[in-house]
């Protein structure tokens, strides 16, 4: 006999959503993509999401290290869509990215130009969350005719200031020159063994594991060399130059990159808006329910002035 004050619609969701917190997405699917050749630099998994109108702007996506581009985003995609054109690639060393000899962030803010071109954008909003923020930074420094404005969340514009840090990122730096080659080869044999790629939207059901197939997705020799390269990484000659409409959102509770940094890039970038979103460093994933409408507000403030 059945409840009749049991909805089995509602039941079977949280059955698939299991493990899953509200506060990340009820998304029970994620958009297709597709491998898309870069001319001269390598091929990387994109996907195009179209606007609701022809004209619509269009936000690029980058995400942060350690992830995927869906991964980092899927939380913002259906409220962003709604709005904008998106496009979202994996860059270089990071799920279905370009493997390259070496992990290079020039290299990565050239890849943006080239994911631009072949999605035929001139201009593109860059929205870059951690690292994707750092390259957003570096492609509107190297390519200041190719980017229409910046929203920059959860990120920075220097990783060394304090001796602890100077250390860290000095002792890991040489640690991770030892091992560059081996590095290569294991992110190179980790994307050989990557599942291909569906033909429809990935059907996901039980985002948990999705999630856990995307993180494993990159390799961690690959995200050694990495976070030294990031480690060396500094605008502040640089960043008082930057012209574009500019949003920057600071996660306020964030334990890996400190609050007052974030704070600083901001005010060294003229014209910036600030916006705060009360949550941690993972907040695009795992606090989507504050992270979300804060990055919305921030897109629409650089649409609104570019």
């Amino acid at each position: 006999m059945t409840n009749p004050s049991v909805d089995p619609t509602t039941t079977a969701e949280r059955r698939r959503g299991r493990r899953l917190s509200p506060r990340i997405s009820r998304l029970t699917e994620v958009p297709q993509g597709s491998m898309v050749d870069l001319p001269g630099r390598g091929t990387t998994y994109v996907v195009d999401l179209p606007g609701p109108a022809a004209d619509s702007p269009t936000v690029l996506l980058l995400h942060g290290m350690a992830t995927t581009a869906m991964l980092n985003w899927f939380p913002s995609l259906r409220e962003l869509n709604e709005r904008y054109r998106v496009v979202l690639f994996d860059q270089r060393w990071h799920g279905h990215g370009i493997r390259s000899e070496r992990f290079d962030l020039d290299d990565l803010a050239d890849d943006v130009v080239a994911v631009a071109d072949a999605v035929g954008v001139e201009r593109p909003i860059l929205a870059g969350y951690s690292m994707g923020g750092v390259v957003a930074q570096l492609t509107a420094h190297r390519h200041p005719d190719r980017v229409g404005g910046l929203v920059l969340a959860a990120t920075t514009y220097r990783f060394q200031e304090k001796w602890r840090e100077r250390a860290f990122h000095r002792g890991w730096s040489a640690t991770a020159a030892l091992f560059s080659e081996w590095s290569f080869r294991r992110a190179e044999l980790r994307r050989d063994r990557l599942p291909a790629l569906p033909e429809s939207s990935w059907p996901v059901g039980r985002m948990d594991r999705w999630a856990m197939t995307e993180l494993r997705a990159t390799s961690g020799w690959a995200l050694a060399q990495a976070l030294a390269v990031l480690g060396r990484f500094d605008a502040s000659e640089w960043l008082p130059t930057l012209k574009v409409p500019t949003a920057v959102v600071i996660t306020t509770r964030d334990r890996a990159l400190p609050v007052f940094r974030q704070l600083e890039m901001a005010k060294a970038i003229p014209g910036a808006e600030i916006f705060l979103a009360k949550a941690g460093h993972a907040a695009c994933a795992l606090e989507a329910d504050v992270f979300v409408p804060v990055f919305l507000e921030a897109v629409q403030s650089v649409v609104d002035r570019i």
